[in-house]
């Protein structure tokens, strides 16, 4: 498999959040600040990183030789906890502010399906080791991107008159849906 050709289709073709709509609880949650949402899109695109590998090894070395593999979602969940707890106490002790501000949705990277699906992903397709950091890297850098794009999107917004019922969380969904729409294009290149 071409590694170009995956990379592109996982941060533009198959965004991870626009185009499969996996993650959008800490998308929309940590988008109204594009220093929050840099954090957190790099939190994520490391646990997801990391999370990807060490499921590919748990499935080929643990739950496929032993037959265990009605097992997979909760030693996918398990592994990805276990990662966010080691993130979670590396910023509170290596950048304190960056963890006040991630606030409830760092520990909720647990439970972000966009995590969880990247892992799922790589073995519903198959991947090796190499294709699973490669394509789990990739994911992990479209959904930075689009949450970097939506918290800048948002912080011009604030300064603009928007009526009161579509300020807030509102507009940040319409906002992903026309950014849905747009990485919509990309889907006749995969």
């Amino acid at each position: 498999m071409d590694y170009f050709v995956l990379v592109i289709g996982a941060i533009f073709v198959n965004n991870i959040v626009l185009a499969q709509y996996l993650g959008n609880c800490p998308f929309i949650g940590t988008s109204k600040e594009t220093g929050v949402a840099l954090g957190m899109g790099f939190a994520v695109v490391f646990v997801a990183v990391l999370a990807a590998a060490i499921t590919w090894l748990v499935q080929k070395h643990l739950l496929v030789p032993y037959n265990l593999g009605y097992l997979q979602t909760i030693a996918f969940i398990l592994v990805i906890a276990s990662l966010v707890q080691f993130v979670e106490m590396f910023l509170k002790k290596m950048v304190p502010p960056l963890y006040k501000s991630l606030g409830i949705f760092l520990p909720l990277i647990t439970t972000n399906c966009a995590v969880l699906g990247i892992a799922i992903i790589c073995q519903r397709e198959e991947f090796s080791l190499l294709q699973t950091v490669v394509y789990s890297t990739a994911a992990g850098v479209g959904f930075l991107l689009a949450l970097v794009v939506l918290a800048s999107i948002r912080e011009r917004i604030e300064m603009a008159r928007v009526p009161i019922a579509l300020k807030g969380t509102p507009m940040a969904l319409i906002m992903a849906g026309l950014m849905s729409l747009g990485f919509f294009a990309f889907k006749g290149m995969g």
